[in-house]
């Protein structure tokens, strides 16, 4: 792959391999090299689109989580745990990227608006932001009053709850973030 060094092009092949669980018989160091050579990252897309089965993957998933019978509500307080939980670990842009796949199926089925729901991934989503060990806006509050992480993370707890309560409040009453959206839609 142009521009990225060998052994971490190799590194994430063998990672993308690994954790879809797959035996790859035919996958000859040959045959990755004509795969690769002459393309950029865009080959692992294709490496893991061929691994894991193209769009059948998110389908399943949306269809397996709709099989549960949760409520719209149970479902979006699950999605809000694990995003948090997400939080401890990546970045905001990587979760959106790595779930929006397998949830926007899922989100669709159970009949949620989207635009709601889209204002829903970025207050979770910044819940998330503030969540330990990862949560980058912690270490942008860590490098403004050059205090301890631990510090912060608790002095923002009340703003991680507030949150929260923007979350409900919007569930109730969806009209909160809805109405310009429609308004705009009208004209």
């Amino acid at each position: 792959m142009r521009g990225v060094p060998h052994d971490f092009a190799c590194a994430q092949i063998l990672a993308l391999i690994a954790s879809e669980n797959i035996q790859v018989l035919q996958l000859t160091p040959t045959r990755l090299k004509l795969l690769l050579e002459g393309s950029d990252l865009s080959a692992l897309t294709r490496i893991r689109t061929l691994l894991v089965g193209g769009e059948a993957l998110p389908r399943h998933l949306a269809e397996w989580i709709s099989s549960l019978g949760l409520s719209q509500f149970w479902l979006l307080m699950a999605l809000m745990v694990f995003f948090v939980i997400l939080g401890c670990f990546l970045d905001g842009i990587s979760m959106v990227v790595l779930t929006m796949g397998v949830i926007l199926p899922t989100v669709t089925k159970a009949g949620i608006d989207l635009i709601w729901f889209g204002i829903f991934v970025v207050l979770v989503v910044e819940m998330a932001q503030i969540t330990p060990p990862v949560g980058f806006n912690l270490f942008v509050l860590q490098g403004m009053t050059k205090k301890q992480i631990t510090w912060i993370a608790k002095h923002t707890l009340p703003m991680f709850y507030l949150m929260i309560v923007a979350v409900l409040l919007t569930y109730f009453f969806p009209a909160l973030v809805t109405w310009l959206p429609q308004q705009m839609m009208s004209k």
